[in-house]
């Protein structure tokens, strides 16, 4: 399972990007808004930075709107995939816009029906959202993995990007059911880094290897080698 960013801030994108670990990113216009600087600025710097898929949403509600701003938002930057909310207008728009060779990401999708829905419209991404489930009391493991199951017997090539990941048995529980991708916020990928035995085994080893001051002196001479052989 890859691994997007979900998230409207740059220099959040700039620090998790240097791990090695993104895949692509995703974008709404309730992160963009929380913002400073233009839209645009922080889309096409998002995508340059992951150098992945990036989805940028429209904000229309009829079809045409979604198309035209598709398109523009495609205009962008090579990256961008034009991110559509499942509606009847949105599975048009993303038909017509795949039929004009741009790769969209249909968001939004809260079911395995809607899930079909969107495949058979051509969506290169269908975004099943798992928080939002959970708020109102449904079992978000189930029904992605209906979703996850009803897209690989479409047989469409869609992908499924688990959403609204709200903590890291979100991100295992997506990979564990095999959906495709899982977009996580920064905090939440943070938060996969942390477990109490690897914080101390490293204070152990760091503790250890200090008590030889000569290992230290010869790690050192060995870079320092190896820079100048470089």
């Amino acid at each position: 399972m890859k691994l997007f960013i979900d998230t409207g801030s740059v220099a959040e994108v700039e620090e998790i990007a240097r791990w090695g670990v993104l895949a692509g990113a995703t974008t709404n216009p309730s992160l963009l808004a929380k913002e400073d600087g233009s839209p645009e600025e922080i889309i096409r710097r998002i995508a340059d930075l992951v150098d992945g898929p990036t989805s940028a949403e429209v904000v229309s509600e009829d079809a045409d709107g979604m198309v035209a701003e598709g398109v523009a938002l495609r205009g962008l930057h090579e990256h961008i995939v034009v991110k559509v909310p499942f509606s009847a207008a949105g599975l048009e728009a993303t038909s017509r816009l795949r039929e004009l060779g741009h790769p969209v990401n249909m968001t939004l999708v809260f079911s395995a029906p809607q899930a079909i829905l969107a495949a058979e419209a051509g969506a290169t991404y269908i975004s099943s959202f798992l928080g939002r489930l959970d708020d109102i009391g449904v079992d978000s493991t189930e029904t992605t993995r209906e979703i996850v199951e009803a897209v690989a017997a479409n047989s469409t090539g869609a992908q499924v990007l688990a959403a609204s990941i709200r903590n890291p048995i979100h991100v295992t529980v997506s990979a564990a059911l095999g959906a495709d991708v899982a977009t996580v916020p920064g905090k939440i990928l943070r938060q996969m880094l942390k477990h109490p035995l690897t914080e101390s085994g490293i204070a152990q080893f760091t503790s250890d290897w200090q008590s030889r001051p000569e290992f230290a002196t010869w790690l050192h001479g060995l870079v320092e080698q190896s820079r100048a052989t470089a």
